[in-house]
């Protein structure tokens, strides 16, 4: 889909401006400023009402002005917040919003001197004085936390060599509020470690009290990136981490919990949660699945990453039912993080991964078995691979992204044999995928700060650099019209692109966000974005206004 033309672009402002008029009287509405400035665009604006879980958040127009939607807003006491990266809130700090009856605000922020604990990893990327090959290991560490722990520390090279070789020992699905320790011990590369923890010591706190590099951030959002409303739904504990989220026909959310044993669905119209416990099959391994997947029926799949295996969730029964690896499997190594059930209905094939053996696997519904496919056997030895994000077309036949080096994969579904497809970008690192209505597979090219897209039938490959540099997105979706969205760990920003003229938008979120799987309900007009907190303990819902 093109974007909006000029004139369709002013007739929805009016239509929304006069849905705004007709529900002046329980709209909660005003204008940032800040001594400063004047009015701000731009500028996040949540509020949270009394006792609730859930979190409204607009924002401010050319003219600092915003307006909270009538049927988000009702009557109440609210929370206040803002984001606005160098500026605090001055107040109010609260609002009391009564029925039928205007509420205007006037925000006032004032600039801060020091405003480090508000930058994004992005930002820090931008900081940060150093060459991309220095730099580049870093995208590894903000999946668990933020680089402000890295800058803040004053360890030296050596002490950070020590750090890192601990890092090294704990699970991918780990996050600060749940941390979790692998069992199989590995062993890092010593001399990509010391040259990282070389690098580290020269940009952190061990040689003085502040750093000896300036401070940049990205600009606030403008024009259309500021028509958007966002609602965010607390979990109700901080230590669930939403990795993949996705709707049903019913409206409900639901989501894998990257750190425990649950599956949860989220009912957005009252933010009511409940979750479902699958067993734990390996006691005293990390906990927590990855990949979420609905089959043909609409049942639930998931990767139980340490736990291994996979997991089916019956939506009819509300049961489980275990795929467990076979014991000559089901090493101390041996995890999970994909599953693709998409098209299991045609031979009764689910398709898997086997991270410790960079393979693919294939697990038959009837026996239970699994099959071990090396799609790289015919490759030069000694590179790094890693089947990652995975997809289905018609046929069965899986598509697949190497996430350790710069491939796209496909597997015959009857041959089993394999293809392997550079992407034109090396060291890529292709991650999360999807397949749109005419088979073409939609990818996050990581490393290579771009999105892709792979055509089966021409058997080519496109790429679209991401406006922000450092945003390393994480996953992309294409919607009904044709729009490509995606999201990355880094820059809480949400990016909704036109592959045709390349033209872009990007969103930024309300807080500390942590991007990984993206979804959109095509259902709504215009289409509704929704994205799991990993690190926040929230889902997000993204509405844009056109």
């Amino acid at each position: 889909m093109k974007f909006l033309r000029s004139a369709a672009h002013a007739c929805a402002l009016l239509v929304f401006l006069a849905a705004s008029s007709a529900v002046e009287a329980q709209l909660l509405a005003g204008r940032v400023s800040s001594a400063e400035d004047g009015a701000m665009e731009g500028v996040l604006v949540s509020a949270k009402k009394s006792g609730a879980n859930i979190t409204i958040t607009v924002v401010s127009d050319h003219d600092g002005r915003f307006a909270f939607p009538a049927a988000k807003v009702g009557a109440g006491r609210y929370a206040l917040a803002v984001r606005a990266t160098g500026y605090a809130l001055d107040g109010p700090a609260t609002v009391e919003v009564v029925a039928q009856k205007n509420t205007p605000l006037e925000i006032r922020l004032h600039k801060l001197q020091e405003f480090s604990a508000q930058l994004t990893n992005t930002e820090w990327f931008m900081s940060m004085p150093g060459s991309t090959d220095q730099k580049r290991p870093l995208i590894e560490c903000m999946s668990c936390h933020t680089f402000e722990r890295i800058v803040r520390s004053k360890f030296n090279a050596q002490e950070f060599f020590g750090v890192l070789n601990r890092m090294s020992q704990f699970a991918n699905n780990t996050t600060m509020a749940r941390v979790q320790p692998r069992v199989a011990e590995r062993k890092p590369n010593e001399e990509l470690a010391r040259k990282l923890a070389d690098y580290l010591a020269t940009v952190n706190l061990s040689k003085g009290a502040t750093w000896n590099y300036e401070l940049k951030t990205l600009p606030r959002p403008q024009g259309r990136a500021t028509r958007v409303v966002i609602t965010e739904y607390d979990m109700p504990r901080k230590s669930i981490a939403p990795h993949d989220v996705r709707t049903d026909a019913q409206g409900y959310v639901w989501y894998s919990n990257f750190v425990e044993n649950f599956l949860g669905r989220l009912d957005p119209k009252t933010g009511a949660h409940v979750e479902f416990a699958f067993p734990v099959s390996k006691p005293g391994f990390p906990t927590g699945s990855l990949a979420l997947e609905v089959d043909r029926d609409g049942n639930y799949w998931l990767a139980a990453m340490f736990q291994t295996g996979l997991v089916k969730f019956n939506t009819k029964t509300r049961k489980f039912q275990s795929f467990p690896l076979p014991a000559t499997m089901n090493a101390d190594t041996a995890q999970q993080s994909m599953v693709m059930p998409g098209s299991a209905h045609l031979d009764g094939k689910v398709w898997t991964n086997e991270v410790s053996k960079q393979s693919v696997m294939r697990l038959d519904l009837a026996s239970g078995k699994y099959e071990l496919i090396d799609p790289f056997r015919d490759m030069p030895k000694g590179v790094n691979h890693s089947p990652y994000g995975m997809i289905a077309d018609a046929q069965n036949n899986l598509y697949f992204m190497d996430f350790g080096d710069e491939n796209i994969g496909r597997v015959d579904a009857k041959t089993l044999q394999s293809t392997i497809y550079p992407t034109p970008t090396r060291r890529s690192r292709p991650r999360r995928t999807m397949m749109d209505a005419q088979g073409r597979v939609w990818f996050a090219e990581f490393a290579a700060n771009k999105v892709g897209m792979f055509d089966p039938k021409k058997e080519a490959i496109r790429e679209w650099d991401v406006p922000t540099a450092h945003t390393y997105p994480y996953d992309v979706f294409v919607d009904k019209n044709g729009e490509l969205w995606s999201g990355s760990m880094s820059s809480d920003r949400i990016l909704r692109m036109d592959t045709e003229t390349g033209r872009a938008i990007e969103y930024l979120l309300p807080r500390q966000t942590n991007v990984r799987r993206v979804f959109v309900d095509n259902s709504t007009s215009p289409v509704t974005f929704w994205v799991g907190s990993n690190h926040g303990a929230s889902i997000i819902k993204l509405e844009p206004l056109d």
